[in-house]
């Protein structure tokens, strides 16, 4: 073969190359440009019923009708997110998959269990959704109208009464155990995949008090467990008689649960800022900010860029708390 025909061959083949590739970006970009074409996907981190659950499942409707596709929740519980998380982060980055949990998955969980995934550094943080009070309800029939009759019992029988969570390492669990450092109490901790189950356990007897986002006011209204405290720095305005647990008697015992939204990496930003804004009308909407109320929660936005220094100051103060309690998953 001559050696201009090399040349030749080379250079067609080159040219083939750029092409197939300005034909992939040119689809590619084309798709981004039309998203969403086809349903999009909100893996919940924890059981159906619970907060997060709940708070997601107010925003599907209204974000259906504003992106033109359907948005759907998928539950997929266990180990405090870390399992929704990792699914999450071997999905395909672009836009129709994404992760909703508290974000105690990304600041407290990956500090105590065992786990494949680091949510910061394999999900990129979309924007935060809002966040619950937390309230303390105590299980029917225990012998307690406040914090202060919780704290003389536990005092009285150490290890013998038990709290439930939403699982190891949630901002329930981190709650309660600041509670009982607070408080000089020793209560056993018994983990469950979500707030709802908690909430369930508690309202059966199967534990004796939890820190609930809401969920047992129904019960709590029918006489079935009693709200005795707010541990946040601010009461419920469902029940706007009930202390917080400061003034209640423990003090510093305020965090509340925080929830957002993540993508998996390499999501393009065009795609990100056209869900952002769209959800940024749905949570300003005073209906979803009415149903949120009903759980003791609030309706925010917070922008991507914020929600990162959100999430980064919170692991700080999580992760501290976990060593300065020795708190290990159970």
């Amino acid at each position: 073969m001559a050696y201009g025909n090399k040349h030749s061959i080379l250079a067609r083949l080159i040219i083939a190359a750029l092409f197939a590739t300005s034909i992939a970006t040119t689809a590619t970009a084309q798709a981004q440009a039309n998203w969403p074409t086809k349903p999009v996907r909100v893996v919940v981190a924890f059981a159906p019923g619970g907060g997060v659950d709940v708070m997601v499942r107010h925003l599907t409707q209204p974000l259906t009708e504003l992106l033109g596709q359907s948005v759907v929740v998928d539950n997929k519980p266990g180990a405090s997110g870390l399992v929704a998380a990792q699914e999450v982060s071997r999905a395909a980055p672009d836009g129709y998959t994404m992760l909703s949990t508290a974000t105690s998955t990304e600041t407290a969980a990956p500090f105590l269990l065992k786990t494949d995934v680091n949510p910061a550094k394999e999900l990129q943080p979309l924007a935060g959704i809002g966040r619950f009070q937390l309230s303390v309800i105590v299980r029917p029939g225990l012998a307690v109208k406040n914090i202060r009759d919780l704290v003389a019992m536990a005092k009285a029988n150490p290890d013998k009464l038990a709290y439930a969570s939403s699982g190891p390492g949630t901002t329930p669990h981190l709650v309660g155990e600041l509670f009982l450092q607070q408080a000089g109490i020793q209560v056993r901790h018994i983990p469950y995949k979500g707030s709802n189950p908690a909430m369930q356990a508690t309202i059966a007897g199967e534990t004796d008090f939890v820190f609930d986002p809401g969920l047992a006011f129904p019960h709590v209204r029918a006489g079935r467990g009693q709200i005795i405290a707010v541990a946040s720095d601010k009461r419920t305005p469902a029940f706007p008689d009930v202390p917080t647990v400061a003034e209640a008697g423990v003090p510093g015992v305020d965090i509340d649960t925080w929830v957002g939204l993540w993508y998996p990496l390499n999501t393009p930003a065009d795609i990100v800022n056209r869900f952002n804004g769209a959800l940024a009308k749905v949570l300003a909407r005073q209906d979803v900010k009415d149903k949120y109320s009903v759980l003791s929660g609030e309706a925010l936005f917070v922008p991507q860029a914020q929600y990162r220094e959100l999430l980064v100051k919170e692991a700080q103060v999580q992760s501290a708390l976990i060593r300065s309690r020795k708190i290990t998953a159970e």
